[in-house]
C-alpha cells in the first residue's frame, strides 16, 4: 500500500486556484453530496461547525471517493488535538487565531514526527497510516503534511510578516469577519479600511512564497481577491446555501 501525494499541497504550490466551499453541519452525509458537486476542496469546520473527532473521521471517509480535497479547521491549535486529527487522515489543516510566528512554529512543530516536530508516533492505530500498512507513511508524513495559518485579528497582523515567513506554514487564511471586529467594524468586513488591509496582507503573503486564502461569498470580492493571486478561496457555506434555497421557495409558496 502505497502513501498518496497531498494533492492540494500539490495545487497550492503549482496548480490553478482552488476554489472551496465551506461545510458546517457536521454531518457526513451534507458533506458528501457537497463533495460530488466538485468543489476543489471543502472546509470541514470544527470552530463554528458542531464537529468532533469522531463526526470530522466521518466526513473524512465519506469524502474518500470524490475528487474535492478535506481541509479540517480545529477548535483550537492545541497540539493534542491536531495530532487526533492527523492519525485519523487529515493532512490539511486549518488552524484558527494565529496570532503569532511563535504560536506559528509552535503548530509546525506540532504537525511533524521528531526530530522535526513533537508529533506522538502511533501509526498501529493511526487511519492515516492505513494502520501501519503503509511502509513509508512515517519517512513521507511531514512532508505531505499542509499547515495553513488563519489570520484574523489586528494583533495577528502586526505579525503577519513573522507568520508568513515561518518554515513549515504553507498558506495564510485571512478571516474577514473576525479581523472586521477585531479592528472595530463588526458586521462590516467590507469596510475599507478592512479590505485595505487584506490586500495589503494579502502582498506580504505572497512576498514570502506562501499561498494565500479567504473565504467570501461576495462573488465580487472573491474575484478580486483571486486577481490580487489568492490560491484558495471559499466562495459559499453549506448552511447560507440551504437556508438560502429554502427561504426562496418558500416565498413562492406563501
Amino acid at each position: 500500500m502505497e502513501m498518496k501525494t497531498n494533492a492540494f499541497k500539490a495545487a497550492l504550490r503549482s496548480g490553478p486556484a482552488q476554489i472551496g466551499f465551506w461545510v458546517g453541519t457536521g454531518d457526513p452525509y451534507v458533506t458528501e453530496i457537497f463533495a460530488s458537486v466538485g468543489y476543489d476542496w471543502l472546509l470541514i469546520d470544527g470552530e463554528h461547525g458542531p464537529n468532533d473527532l469522531r463526526s470530522t473521521l466521518g466526513q473524512l471517509q465519506a469524502m474518500a471517493g470524490h475528487t474535492s480535497q478535506a481541509v479540517v479547521r480545529p477548535v483550537k491549535g492545541d497540539a493534542a488535538i491536531l495530532k487526533q486529527l492527523l492519525d485519523i487522515g487529515a493532512q490539511n489543516l486549518l488552524v484558527p487565531m494565529v496570532e503569532s510566528a511563535e504560536q506559528a512554529r509552535a503548530l509546525v512543530a506540532a504537525t511533524r514526527y521528531p526530530p522535526a516536530g513533537i508529533r506522538g508516533v502511533g501509526t498501529a492505530l493511526a487511519r492515516a497510516s492505513a494502520w501501519k500498512q503503509i511502509p513509508d507513511y512515517l519517512e513521507r508524513a511531514n512532508a505531505e503534511i499542509c499547515l495553513l495559518a488563519q489570520v484574523e485579528s489586528a494583533t495577528a497582523l502586526k505579525d503577519l510578516d513573522g507568520i508568513a515567513a515561518t518554515e513549515g506554514i504553507d498558506g495564510v487564511f485571512f478571516g474577514p469577519a473576525d479581523l472586521s471586529a477585531s479592528m472595530g467594524h463588526l458586521t462590516n468586513p467590507g469596510h475599507p479600511d478592512v479590505q485595505k488591509a487584506i490586500d495589503e496582507g494579502i502582498k506580504c503573503v505572497q512576498s514570502h512564497g506562501k499561498a494565500v486564502g479567504i473565504l467570501t461569498t461576495n462573488e465580487g470580492l472573491a474575484h478580486h481577491y483571486l486577481e490580487l493571486g489568492a490560491r484558495f478561496v471559499a466562495v459559499g457555506v453549506d448552511t447560507i446555501s440551504m437556508v438560502t434555497s429554502a427561504k426562496s421557495l418558500l416565498e413562492k409558496y406563501r
